[in-house]
């Protein structure tokens, strides 16, 4: 969006959220036109991950991390430079921060149950406290997320506190988990560390979730990264190139990718 929808005061409530709860859901933001384009575009993305990287199931049991190319319908800035949720991701995550990771992750029907887990480790483990957000997550649906499709669980506020912490919050009652349910148009802007699982996918049709990563700008992690064709590069706004600067641009995608995000919960 070339806009904001939400006022200053807004936004700020959205990250007050995001700092407390570790998430924040900002309701039918995006066009569901646009999002069915890319689950039509995501469906052939699919077919080919599974017949050709399908036996790793590193996600789990019929889930799949599908990395999506920066090519249209999904090199699209009204998504992923969008002016509010960026307004959100710098209040929590700092100015000049980087995006990193532009991927969708889908259980299909036989899935389960994921481990409990966050999506990073902690910065200074040896400190014995949280710091404030380092990376976040932007998720979006291709597709309603129902009690029957396999929503994401989440556990509020548990990225203030120690996995360990956490799970005895969780397994309590103080912390529990909660089933997220998201129309397609709707997003969830978190905290990576709190934490979380996918759950069953119990019916025929795949559930996509995009995720869009941002981190702070000293922060990488090699294990993800958005390979750019140059001629998207020469198209993208300033500020588009300023986020991606340490994507690697590529002459074609044809290339061998040298993305290893297999480890992924912590």
């Amino acid at each position: 969006m070339d806009h904001r929808r939400y006022s200053d005061s807004e936004i700020s409530n959205f990250t007050e959220q995001a700092a407390t709860d570790g998430f924040c859901i900002l309701k039918g933001h995006f066009p569901q036109e646009k999002l069915r384009l890319w689950n039509d575009a995501f469906g052939v993305l699919l077919e080919e991950h599974v017949r050709r990287e399908g036996h790793l199931q590193n996600r789990g049991l019929g889930r799949y991390y599908v990395t999506l190319p920066f090519l249209e319908p999904f090199a699209d800035e009204e998504i992923f430079a969008d002016r509010d949720v960026l307004a959100i991701v710098e209040n929590l995550a700092g100015a000049d921060f980087t995006m990193v990771q532009l991927a969708t992750d889908t259980p299909i029907e036989g899935s389960n149950y994921q481990e409990i887990h966050r999506d990073a480790p902690p910065l200074f483990p040896e400190w014995g406290r949280e710091t404030p957000a380092f990376q976040l997550a932007v998720n979006f649906p291709l597709v309603d997320v129902t009690l029957e499709n396999g929503p994401f669980e989440v556990a509020r506020g548990t990225h203030l506190f120690s996995k360990e912490e956490g799970l005895l919050r969780i397994s309590s009652g103080e912390n529990p988990l909660e089933a997220v349910s998201l129309a397609a148009g709707d997003l969830m802007i978190r905290d990576v560390r709190g934490l979380h699982r996918g759950t069953p996918n119990r019916t025929a049709t795949p559930r996509p979730m995009v995720v869009i990563g941002y981190s702070r700008k000293w922060l990488f992690r090699p294990e993800v990264s958005i390979r750019i064709p140059g001629d998207v590069w020469d198209n993208l706004s300033p500020r588009s190139r300023r986020m991606l600067r340490y994507n690697p641009v590529v002459e074609s995608l044809d290339q061998p990718s040298t993305e290893v995000y297999q480890s992924f919960s912590y």
